[in-house]
């Protein structure tokens, strides 16, 4: 299954990311916990250069934690700054408290020169639809940036004020031109950070189902009471359980294969991860 989605927008995102790192002192990128490999760009090592950074791992309540543990230790053995977390109910201090300790040196320069402390200067990025939205509105605690289920509806440019100490500058989400891995571009697809407009939703389910059954062969039963076989048998036999008929009692495959996608990714077949260390 070919997958290639770059929009426009997305060069410009990278232009600006050019443009303003110099200004910031640390980096926050976002990973989403259940494929932390899949969701990293590889272009941000060059746009990021030295710049120190915290790796997120968000929406971890949809991951498996054992998995999500792996990831952690695996991240720190490469002396990264690694956080777990869950924008939508997990406290803002918790990401506030990491930024500030992965920039701790802005205000131990500042004190060794004899200057007043200043607010830490972070740079949000990550790959579209990883939760940074939800993040920056979990920080100010009001919903202002625009945020949906659909990758790449951040736009815009923005500094964030947070609690004095914090300065958060945000970008839009953005991808890189070419998947060279074609397992990478369907996890990426499966969490929903390529654009299903441009996809064959119906192989897409089927990859789904199968990476679901090869590491979490109980998740159908408990969610549709349809066990693990032949992929095509199980489409159907989800689709007639949920009652999703046309007219002479056909699956009605549009809508099937819209659900198993949004049900996924809403976390209701349990916490399922995409990819080990």
């Amino acid at each position: 299954m070919n997958i290639q989605w770059y929009p426009g927008h997305m060069k410009k995102t990278r232009e600006l990311i050019q443009q303003h790192i110099k200004l910031v002192d640390i980096v926050v990128e976002l990973l989403d916990a259940r494929a932390p490999k899949a969701t990293i760009n590889p272009q941000f090592d060059d746009l990021i250069g030295h710049k120190k950074r915290l790796i997120v791992l968000n929406k971890a309540d949809l991951a498996d934690p054992e998995i999500t543990k792996e990831w952690v230790k695996y991240f720190e053995t490469q002396g990264k700054a690694v956080l777990t977390f869950n924008a939508k109910t997990d406290p803002p201090k918790r990401l506030l408290d990491a930024i500030a300790n992965v920039g701790s040196f802005v205000n131990q320069r500042q004190q060794a020169k004899g200057q007043r402390a200043r607010a830490i200067r972070a740079m949000v990025i990550g790959i579209p639809n990883v939760g940074k939205s939800s993040l920056i509105n979990r920080l100010i605690g009001r919903s202002s940036a625009k945020t949906g289920d659909k990758p790449g509806v951040t736009r815009g440019k923005q500094w964030l004020r947070l609690n004095g100490n914090v300065d958060l500058f945000d970008t839009p989400g953005i991808l890189w031109p070419k998947f060279e891995d074609d397992d990478q571009a369907l996890r990426l697809a499966f969490i929903g950070s390529i654009n299903d407009d441009i996809l064959d939703r119906y192989k897409l389910s089927r990859h789904l189902l199968s990476t679901i059954c090869e590491n979490y062969a109980t998740a159908t039963i408990n969610r549709y009471d349809v066990a693990c076989g032949e992929l095509d048998d199980m489409m159907e036999a989800i689709g007639r359980r949920r009652g999703l008929l046309l007219k002479g009692n056909q699956v009605d495959y549009d809508r099937l294969t819209r659900m198993l996608l949004d049900e996924f990714r809403a976390g209701q077949l349990g916490r399922i991860s995409l990819e080990r260390p």
